[in-house]
């Protein structure tokens, strides 16, 4: 009897014991991490996307699926909102692998995730305002972009970071109107003509040089710089006036 108790204690403690976690990825080989990595990228499923990709890469460190396991996670970060882990990510793996192949996508991909930044699921119901957005966020983004062109004119996301890159500059004239103008509305008219100067050499092109030379215009006569405003008016009048 004391043999049966002994033994009904024993199976009892032993199944009430802890349980040993089974890791299911425990046999996967670099390849089958990487290939299940992309599957649930692809479904969406990007925080177990990212745990297998960092999984592969601590267990199997070098070799073909570990490098671009460093640049797809980056990409995963990406689409989970997490744009200072994918920053960093291809940082890392911009300066690990200067050479390789997909360089130009992880720098047009810093593009895109700066282009991105503070965006919320309001972006979808209004039309994003990015000059009244951090500038800084734009200027990375157009440096980025920049980088890319510079390095490898041929890539073949180049047009696209053209394209971005010519929306981001007017953003960032806007940006700076924007700031002139409220410099405006304080009477402050060296900042004004200062900044209208800048803008006026930086983004030529842009949407705001016309309502720029106008402001520019009212900044040189509210400061008695009569011969700087003949000249604004000048402008104002060869460039517009004559097709209105």
């Amino acid at each position: 009897m004391r043999v049966f108790i002994s033994l009904v204690l024993t199976l009892s403690l032993v199944a009430c014991g802890p349980v040993t976690e089974i890791d299911p990825t425990a046999d996967w080989d670099a390849e089958r991490f990487y290939n299940e990595a992309r599957a649930e990228l692809a479904s969406e499923n990007y925080l177990t996307a990212i745990e297998y990709y960092e999984t592969l890469e601590s267990r199997f460190p070098f070799g073909k699926y570990a490098t671009q396991a460093q640049i797809d996670v980056a990409f995963a970060y990406f689409k989970f909102s997490e744009p200072d882990s994918a920053i960093t990510a291809l940082d890392r793996f911009i300066k690990l692998h200067p050479r390789h192949e997909s360089v130009d996508y992880a720098y047009y991909l810093k593009g895109l995730v700066n282009f991105e930044r503070g965006g919320t699921i309001l972006d979808v119901l209004v039309e994003r305002d990015l000059s009244a957005f951090d500038r800084n966020l734009l200027l990375n983004a157009y440096n980025d972009f920049k980088i890319l062109l510079q390095r490898f004119p041929s890539s073949k996301y180049a047009l696209d970071a053209k394209k971005r890159m010519i929306y981001l500059r007017n953003e960032l004239a806007r940006s700076d109107y924007q700031i002139a103008s409220y410099y405006a509305t304080r009477d402050a008219w060296v900042a004004v003509a200062n900044r209208t100067k800048f803008i006026l050499q930086n983004y030529q092109g842009s949407s705001v040089i016309r309502p720029t030379l106008t402001l520019q215009l009212q900044a040189y006569q509210n400061l008695g710089m009569e011969d700087m405003a003949r000249d604004t008016q000048r402008i104002i009048d060869l460039n517009y006036k004559q097709g209105s």
